[in-house]
């Protein structure tokens, strides 16, 4: 059987990301992977274990503090109970607001939009 697994996001600064998603989210580091002759760190955050839950895979790389993300990845997509408070929440943890909690266009699903540390773009959406 085939299944998605996990995103890889390059970050920066490796404790900061896990942080942010773990703190602001509520995620948990499932695993650490140190590599030092690759030159690089992994950490896998998310809300359960790889063998039943697609997870985020945060990669720093020994020495780069910044990438450019380019015009083609999109955002990710975070489920919440309140799409205000979790807005608010972020925002401790130094997420950047880019759309405000609010339905969505001819819509009544409500979400807003929320750049990590790194500049990656989370799509909040409220789910009951």
């Amino acid at each position: 059987m085939s299944r998605y697994l996990h995103t890889m996001l390059r970050v920066g600064d490796l404790q900061r990301s896990v942080d942010f998603y773990t703190k602001g989210f509520g995620m948990n580091e499932i695993r650490r992977n140190d590599v030092p002759d690759g030159k690089y760190t992994l950490a896998f955050v998310g809300y359960g274990t790889e063998e039943s839950n697609t997870v985020i895979e945060l990669t720093y790389n020994y020495g780069t503090e910044k990438y450019d993300l380019g015009s083609a990845f999109g955002h990710l997509a975070i489920g919440v109970p309140d799409v205000a408070a979790t807005t608010e929440q972020l925002r401790k943890f130094g997420a950047r607001v880019t759309r405000e909690p609010g339905p969505v266009k001819f819509g009544k699903t409500i979400i807003a939009f929320v750049e990590d540390p790194d500049g990656y773009k989370i799509e909040l959406v409220q789910r009951h």
